[in-house]
């Protein structure tokens, strides 16, 4: 189901600059009886895409309602609500944008993370690297050609999940998710100030690990670090956290990490 610009509808403007360049941002919330988890958190990150792409005035109020309704009376589900600049310009130039277009739209949760929560996850490497790029790093715009890539060729893995370098050979994140690892208890998440995305769930871990007895460490590491950790999870704001089995050849019992922060998440 979708709503565009408030109104149910599942046509869009061919000259729409999403469609015309990826000329946008978006989110992925989890509905959770009835309510988007971390709601505040989605608008934020999309007030601060929508600044940093220079997007024309959005009109916040009527985009938060329209993700609020598309929760309503739903138990478990998924909203996803894009922003694009809209149409006008002549080519690339922005210049004449004035209306940007919100795109909301609902469907079922994925039922196999609810499965996977349980049995842990097996990662692989992807062949494609993300390029780096500080000017967009962090964002989830929609400019998403890597990760089509990225889960073209997972579709032919036997992995739920691949493991993603940037063009320096640093671990970056995951397909779909962000990556944490733990040694001890030092708890380690790469530095996203050149490549991927600032997920809202990594967000929430960051903080659950504040003030506990782990120490977080947001570093650039090759693969090869993950050879003698002790633990590795995933986290996305749908699955949210995934205890991960094996990574390549390396294979983690522990879920002590993961047992700590689930509840939480």
């Amino acid at each position: 189901m979708y709503w565009i610009n408030g109104q149910q509808q599942n046509t869009l403007i061919p000259s729409d600059r999403g469609l015309q360049f990826g000329d946008g941002c978006f989110t992925t919330a989890r509905i959770v009886e009835g309510e988007i988890d971390l709601l505040p958190w989605h608008i934020e990150r999309m007030q601060q895409a929508a600044q940093r792409l220079l997007l024309p005035a959005v009109d916040w109020l009527a985009f938060e309602r329209e993700m609020v309704c598309a929760a309503e009376s739903i138990p478990l589900g998924v909203v996803k609500a894009i922003l694009t600049r809209g149409s006008g310009g002549r080519g690339y130039s922005p210049q004449g944008c004035e209306h940007p277009t919100r795109i909301i739209s609902r469907s079922s949760y994925p039922q196999y993370y609810l499965q996977w929560r349980e049995r842990g996850i097996n990662l692989v490497l992807s062949p494609v690297p993300l390029a780096r790029n500080p000017l967009l790093a962090g964002l989830k715009h929609l400019n998403r050609l890597e990760q089509v890539l990225i889960r073209a060729h997972l579709d032919q893995a036997d992995a739920h999940e691949a493991l993603v370098l940037d063009t320096a050979g640093m671990l970056v994140e995951c397909c779909a998710a962000n990556l944490f690892w733990r040694k001890g208890k030092a708890v380690f998440t790469p530095n996203l100030e050149q490549a991927g995305v600032a997920g809202l769930m990594r967000r929430r871990v960051i903080a659950l690990l504040v003030g506990s007895e782990y120490q977080l460490h947001c570093v650039s590491e090759p693969l090869e670090t993950l050879a003698d950790a002790d633990e590795v999870l995933v986290s996305n704001a749908l699955m949210p956290l995934l205890p991960v089995n094996n990574a390549q050849s390396w294979c983690y019992h522990s879920r002590q990490l993961y047992d700590f922060l689930r509840p939480h998440c």
